[in-house]
């Protein structure tokens, strides 16, 4: 893909960890895909398990908008992970997004992302985009918190039987079409189409904070990319949170 490298690897602790290692010796868009991770890792600290056949993968960027904008990203990549899976199993009304960075298969976690900034040598700023996806198999999960929505399999759903370096090609196209999307047209263009694809919109769900759980009714992304919920007390708005489904 024009703009962007790729570095493969048989096996790596974390293809977030191995970007952070080689960042330095980089100087445009790269992604690193492994066959295989050792220690994977997913939001909050939580490992990623990664089992033999799925996809795991690194996009290395050089942003030079402000963080909260660089965040944003998450919803690019959350787009491009949609096409990828569309366009290759041809099924659009299985796969659905899940604020903040989850893409669901007939309701269950196929993929997830992971985004980690850091300064180069230069001072730069440095955005990774880790990209988790069950190609071939679901981990199984035996301590899956209540209401969590459960993993599950891009195989045993379709029948898609993919390569994760043939995924990868198709990921990189989807990812350019929305980076560019994302700087010329801005988010409000990218916050649009990730809605029309959104899971739940309207519908009663649970935001779990820290200190507090707010329960209510889905009823939009807003302009920062934050969860606005609609409960008897009025709208809240949410920057970041755990979200369960009611009935999931």
């Amino acid at each position: 893909m024009e703009g962007y490298n790729k570095q493969i690897f048989k096996e790596v602790d974390s293809t977030n960890e191995l970007a952070r290692r080689l960042l330095n010796d980089i100087t445009r868009p790269t992604w690193f895909m492994a066959e295989k991770q050792t220690a994977g890792r997913g939001r909050r600290g939580r490992a990623w398990i990664d089992q033999s056949g799925n996809f795991a993968a690194t996009l290395v960027l050089f942003p030079e908008e402000p963080p909260a904008v660089q965040a944003l990203r998450s919803f690019v990549a959350s787009l491009a992970l949609f096409d990828t899976f569309v366009m290759l199993t041809g099924q659009d009304a299985s796969f659905s997004l899940k604020w903040p960075n989850d893409v669901l298969l007939k309701g269950h976690k196929v993929a997830g992302i992971l985004l980690e900034t850091q300064k180069n040598k230069l001072g730069q700023d440095v955005l990774l985009i880790g990209i988790g996806v069950n190609l071939l198999r679901a981990p199984e999960i035996t301590d899956l918190e209540e209401c969590a929505t459960a993993p599950v399999a891009l195989f045993s759903e379709t029948g898609l039987k993919i390569a994760p370096e043939d995924f990868l090609e198709t990921l990189m196209t989807s990812y350019a079409r929305f980076e560019a999307m994302f700087q010329t047209e801005g988010f409000a263009t990218i916050r649009q189409s990730w809605t029309k694809r959104a899971s739940h919109i309207g519908e009663q769900i649970t935001a779990r904070l820290p200190d507090r759980e707010i329960t209510g009714l889905f009823d939009r992304i807003d302009e920062k990319g934050h969860l606005v919920i609609q409960t008897a007390s009025g709208k809240h708005s949410v920057a970041a949170a755990e979200v369960y489904f009611e009935g999931v």
